[in-house]
């Protein structure tokens, strides 16, 4: 005898990895548009890599979404330390235009460091792309 189906149960199918390789290849897109948005986007990446990283254990694609998770915490640590001459150097100065040689330098250091950081995400995201479409992991496997 059949049993009725319970109308709220549901199965989730396994994810092929078609899809994990989709959402890794839009993750690093991700990544490099987040230069645009403030960084909100490389947020959201960030998200989404953790919420995703036990599905893709065991797969080459763990190590693409570990070289992602590396590359954020590295690029926030980057622009922190850009931003704490400026912050530093317009708030607790009484006498901003005293310190006018000083907070040019400071300038210069925190677009100076931020221009490295862009770059360096977009080389991370590109090398991770370019392996992802070989289907090789972004650490070697031993």
């Amino acid at each position: 005898m059949n049993q009725p189906r319970d109308p709220y149960s549901f199965q989730v199918p396994d994810q092929p990895q078609d899809q994990f390789k989709s959402l890794t290849l839009i993750l690093y897109v991700l990544y490099i548009v987040a230069i645009f948005s403030a960084g909100i986007l490389a947020v959201i990446a960030l998200i989404i890599n953790y919420v995703k990283l036990d599905a893709v254990q065991g797969s080459l694609y763990a190590s693409h979404f570990k070289w992602q998770i590396r590359t954020f915490w590295w690029y926030l640590i980057w622009n922190v330390i850009a931003w704490i001459p400026f912050i530093f150097l317009f708030f607790t100065t009484d006498h901003p235009s005293a310190f006018v040689g000083v907070a040019l330098g400071g300038m210069v250091f925190c677009i100076g460091l931020m221009t490295v950081s862009w770059i360096w995400i977009v080389y991370r995201a590109i090398r991770g792309m370019l392996a992802l479409s070989e289907n090789k992991p972004m650490y070697s496997m031993q």
